[in-house]
């Protein structure tokens, strides 16, 4: 019978620190703000045959609701145009109330503003959608953000004095 060998490193040091694995909730998700205009009106449908150009712009905020407990809003606009005139404009704030745990603080930010924006995306991409498709036109799908990217632009932003783009301190 073969002898098991001694298991290695076998001196005694200090025991290692059990880490627990930084945790993100969603508490609840919700419409914070909405507008859907079509200024043209009935002459709406005469532009959408035309193929306007749509331009989407997509940003992220967070604030501290008390410990633990943090605000992250996505903010969406989307407009249509048909040469200078607009066909739609939509503007929607879509909010989530996340907790978190076993986070550093100076994880908080980008943890609330890339995986918590990333979460809800899905929830406000359906909403703009929804909206728009009920408002008389196709509705606006809106592609894959990559949340990494805005935050990095965001936080580029502020570094050179163009303004707080999170929309508050986290």
């Amino acid at each position: 019978m073969a002898e098991t060998p001694p298991p290695e490193n076998t001196a005694a040091g200090p025991e290692l620190e059990s880490v627990e694995a930084p945790e993100i909730g969603i508490e609840a998700q919700y419409i914070k703000d909405l507008s859907f205009e079509s200024p043209l009106g009935p002459d709406a449908q005469a532009a959408i045959e035309q193929n306007p150009s749509v331009a989407v712009e997509v940003s992220t905020s967070a604030r501290p609701l008390g410990p633990s407990r943090y605000e992250v809003a996505l903010v969406i606009r989307g407009e249509a145009k048909g040469g200078d005139k607009s066909v739609f404009i939509i503007e929607l704030t879509y909010g989530a109330t996340i907790t978190l745990s076993n986070v550093p603080e100076d994880a908080v930010a980008p943890i609330l503003l890339i995986e918590g924006a990333r979460l809800i995306f899905p929830f406000a991409r359906n909403v703009v959608a929804e909206v728009t498709r009920d408002g008389g036109f196709p509705p606006l799908f809106i592609n894959p953000i990559d949340f990494v990217q805005l935050y990095r632009d965001q936080h580029m932003n502020e570094a050179d004095g163009n303004g707080a783009a999170n929309g508050g301190k986290v």
